[in-house]
C-alpha cells in the first residue's frame, strides 16, 4: 500500500506536491500533539519567534513529506532537473582534483534527499557517493527509501562500525560520502554540544574520518524554491573551529548558521535534544 501510494504520488508535478504537502503540514501539526510540540517549541527556543514564519515551518515540513516519493522514484535525470540553482560546485570540483575524498554534511534541512542524488548525477563514475544509512523506524518505508536511493554511483553504508569501514575506505579511493551531521548519534559515538544555546548530543564521527582521510569537508542543502520550482543547492566549505572550540560545537555552529540562512525549511519537528539509550544526560 505504501510503495502504491507513493508510486501515485510521484506522478504529480513537484509544483502540486508542494501545495499538497502544504496542507498535510497543517494537518500534521494540529493532530499530533508531540510533534507540534517539538516542532514549536524547537524553533521558539532557537530564537525564531516570529508567527508568520512558525507557520511557514509547518507547511515546509509537509512539503518536505510529500516530495520524497517523486525524489525516490522519478528517473534520476529528471530528480537531478529539479536543481535549477547551484552556489559552490566550483568547491567540489577542486575536491575531486585533490583525489583525497569528499565529506557532505548535509543536515535536515530543505531537500536534503536531493543533495546525494545530485552529486551521484553530476559528478557520475568519476567519484561515486557512499550515505551513511540509519533503518526507519517505519519499517513499511524502508523498502521505498531502499528503492529510491539505489541510483547509480550512490551506495549505502550502514551506522555501525561496518559501515564506517566502509566510509573510510570510500575517501581512501577519493570518493564521496554523505553524512547528516544533526542526526543523534548512539551512546559513544558523540559529546554534548551546544546547539541553538541547549545541549545535544552531537556526533565526532565527522570530524574522526576527514582526520583520518584529509578530506574535504562541505556543507550541503538544497533550498526549496516557491511554487515548486525546484531547488537551489548550496555547497560552503566547513569552518574551521574558533580557538578552544570542540569540533563537535564547531560542527553545530556551522549547521546554525545554515539554518538561520534558511530557517522555515529545517526539520524543526525532531526531536534534536533527546538522551540516547544508556548516555548520561548533560548537567
Amino acid at each position: 500500500m505504501v510503495l502504491g501510494l507513493a508510486h501515485l504520488l510521484a506522478l504529480l508535478p513537484l509544483s502540486v506536491l508542494h501545495l499538497l504537502g502544504a496542507l498535510c503540514g497543517w494537518l500534521v501539526y494540529l493532530l499530533a500533539p508531540r510533534y507540534r510540540r517539538y516542532l514549536s517549541t524547537n524553533l521558539r527556543a532557537a530564537g525564531f519567534t516570529e508567527d508568520v514564519l512558525l507557520r511557514r515551518a509547518i507547511a515546509e515540513a509537509g512539503k518536505g513529506l510529500l516530495e520524497l516519493p517523486a525524489i525516490w522514484l522519478r528517473p534520476h535525470a529528471t530528480v537531478a532537473g529539479w536543481v535549477v540553482q547551484l552556489t559552490g560546485w566550483d568547491l567540489v570540483e577542486a575536491a575531486l582534483m585533490r583525489r583525497r575524498g569528499i565529506i557532505f554534511l548535509t543536515p535536515h534541512l530543505g531537500c536534503f534527499e536531493i543533495t546525494a542524488q545530485y552529486y551521484a548525477y553530476r559528478a557520475g563514475a568519476q567519484a561515486a557517493l557512499t550515505a551513511l544509512y540509519r533503518r526507519p523506524k517505519n519499517k513499511a518505508v524502508e523498502p521505498l527509501m531502499l528503492t529510491g536511493r539505489n541510483r547509480p554511483n550512490l551506495r549505502l553504508a550502514s551506522a555501525d562500525l561496518r559501515g564506517v569501514r566502509v566510509l573510510l575506505r570510500a575517501l581512501k579511493q577519493g570518493e564521496a560520502i554523505g553524512i547528516l551531521p544533526d542526526q543523534a548519534p548512539g551512546v559513544g559515538e558523540g559529546e554534548w554540544a551546544a546547539f541553538f544555546g541547549r545541549p545535544a548530543y552531537t556526533m565526532t564521527l565527522a570530524g574522526r574520518l576527514a582526520e583520518a582521510s584529509g578530506a574535504q569537508v562541505l556543507l550541503a542543502y538544497a533550498e526549496r524554491l516557491p511554487q515548486g520550482r525546484g531547488y537551489h543547492l548550496h555547497l560552503a566549505p566547513m569552518p574551521a573551529p574558533l580557538a578552544g572550540e570542540s569540533q563537535a560545537r564547531a560542527l553545530n555552529r556551522a549547521v546554525e548558521d545554515l539554518i538561520r540562512l534558511c530557517p522555515a525549511q529545517y526539520v524543526w519537528g525532531y526531536n534534536r535534544y533527546k538522551v540516547p539509550a544508556g548516555a548520561r544526560a548533560p548537567e
